[in-house]
């Protein structure tokens, strides 16, 4: 479960940083590693609790699996769906995220981040 964490701290930095680096921010790289940020903290949080996390990138998914737990989870499913579509669509030709894009997802992080936390066992 540390290693989730870490995985998941290490893709926020990354997002920041990304959406920060001036020359050249990528913004389409800022939105996916806000994603994945969210993707493996949310794994932790069930792995916290006892739950196998699954083999899944759906955001959507896990978040219902942590509604499951008892812990009071629940999350605007249209947030959820917007990051991970920033995440995907923005990975192949075609679409491009901007400023605004990457602000949006790095802003919708942020709260996740903060409510995903305040689950985990207080040692963690």
């Amino acid at each position: 479960m540390r290693e989730w964490l870490a995985k998941s701290e290490d893709d926020w930095r990354v997002a920041r940083r990304e959406f920060a680096a001036d020359p050249d921010p990528s913004f389409d790289a800022a939105c996916f590693h806000a994603q994945q940020c969210i993707e493996k903290l949310m794994k932790a949080v069930l792995i916290d609790h006892q739950v196998l996390a699954p083999r899944t990138h759906d955001l959507l998914a896990l978040s219902r699996l942590l509604e499951t737990l008892g812990t009071n989870w629940s999350w605007d499913e249209a947030e959820l769906q917007d990051l991970h579509r920033a995440a995907v669509g923005y990975r192949y030709p075609g679409d491009s995220a901007d400023r605004q894009d990457a602000a949006q997802a790095l802003e919708v992080c942020e709260r996740l981040r903060a409510a995903l936390h305040k689950l985990l066992s207080p040692e963690k």
